[in-house]
């Protein structure tokens, strides 16, 4: 029984330093400045690059504080808190005060900014549907469902 359970511990690590490589390589490719400039030009919309994931972010997890959304983009809070202003003045956001905490000003998006991510959202599944033309219903089918559960088990061990 020893002996097996070694197996699988090895099996397990090994599996881990494939998955942590395959994380990084996914995480490096979603970070290129490159993809950003691509989604934008599928989706045809007139944005600058740096506000990009911050629109989209805001738009999937609003109305989120300023610090969150700069903790989860990985930029500086006040670099965040510029360029959440600048999207306000485009009309694509609004800030509003927390209903909790006074301090803290909420982002959402607005109906503009929800039809700027709406083309968004569109181009992704256009350029999605090249990524995965050639994999079978069922690879897909797995690929979600295992990513969903990796992403909840993430969520589950950040609140702890």
């Amino acid at each position: 029984m020893s002996t097996n359970k070694n197996v699988q511990d090895t099996h397990i690590s090994s599996q881990l330093k494939i998955l942590h490589g395959s994380l990084i390589s996914i995480a490096s490719a979603m970070n290129r400045p490159q993809r950003d400039e691509a989604m934008i030009k599928e989706a045809g919309i007139p944005l600058d690059r740096a506000l990009f994931p911050l629109l989209v972010g805001i738009e999937k997890l609003g109305p989120i504080g300023v610090v969150e959304i700069a903790d989860r983009v990985g930029r500086d809070y006040t670099t965040v808190s510029r360029q959440v202003a600048k999207l306000e003045e485009l009309g694509l956001v609004n800030r509003e005060s927390s209903a909790a905490d006074r301090r803290i000003r909420m982002a959402s998006v607005t109906a503009k900014g929800k039809g700027m991510t709406d083309l968004v959202d569109a181009a992704r599944e256009r350029m999605g549907r090249k990524i995965f033309a050639s994999w079978e219903q069922t690879e897909m089918d797995d690929l979600v469902r295992l990513m969903r559960k990796f992403a909840d088990a993430l969520d589950t061990l950040d609140e702890h």
